[in-house]
């Protein structure tokens, strides 16, 4: 269950902070590490903050785009001190911790750290579908990378002894299936005119946010596929009687 709990962490400046995280999620039984575009890596820096956790640098997967690190997860979770214009629904720590445990037991989740500066880009927490938050000082609530993963790790792992956990009821799809249907809603919508070129971004982003946000199961995104296919055929038939 916790090898199915990936720690993302994107574009992270201070290599120190990469060994930190490792340390921290070695802690609390986690080794799947991936980076996105790190700014400083491989690095000794990173080497030493991470003590006795070295094995998971070692075999930490390094990707260029967030897309690749999240593909084959089912959950995508995005942290951020901030409130975001997206209304993701929201999850505090221990929220997180049991949410990530629950849906690990059947398909790969990830928790995605951003920048030491900026945290999670707007597109990048569009990517999600829940946002956590770790309480704190409403004056300074702002942790450093590595503390907010030491944190959510510990609940995860506090969440994996709880032996009345309830099981998820229904798989969900994973990020790349879920693209897969992004990219046949779009075509569709293009052919039915209601995505016309002047507002074509901003339709396809609104669009991926509901979805992303109200999540629907692998049944239900098989029957809107196939929705989508019926709406195909209806035009080529269409087409065909025309012509």
């Amino acid at each position: 269950m916790l090898d199915n709990i990936r720690i993302v962490l994107i574009n992270t400046f201070h290599p120190g902070n990469i060994g930190a995280a490792a340390r921290a999620m070695k802690n609390m039984g986690l080794s799947q590490l991936y980076l996105v575009q790190p700014n400083d890596y491989p690095s000794e820096e990173a080497v030493s903050r991470a003590a006795g956790a070295k094995d998971l640098l070692d075999q930490a997967v390094i990707v260029d785009t967030l897309d690749e690190a999240i593909a084959d997860c089912q959950l995508v979770v995005g942290t951020s001190a901030r409130d975001r214009t997206f209304n993701l629904p929201k999850l505090d720590a221990r929220q997180c911790g049991r949410k990530v445990i629950s849906e690990a037991r059947s398909a790969p989740v990830a928790l995605i750290f951003g920048r030491e500066t900026m945290g999670l880009h707007n597109d990048e927490i569009a990517r999600c579908n829940f946002h956590v938050y770790i309480p704190a000082n409403p004056d300074y609530p702002v942790l450093n990378v590595s503390q907010a993963i030491q944190l959510l790790c510990y609940e995860i792992w506090v969440a994996s002894e709880e032996h009345d956990m309830p099981a998820q009821e229904q798989p969900y799809p994973l990020t790349r299936e879920m693209g897969l249907f992004y990219e046949h809603l779009e075509r569709v919508l293009h052919r039915t005119r209601f995505i016309i070129p002047q507002h074509e971004g901003k339709v396809r982003d609104k669009l991926r946010r509901y979805f992303n946000r109200s999540r629907p199961e692998k049944t239900e995104l098989n029957m809107l596929r196939g929705i989508l296919t019926s709406v195909e055929d209806s035009l080529e038939h269409s087409k065909d009687n025309t012509d």
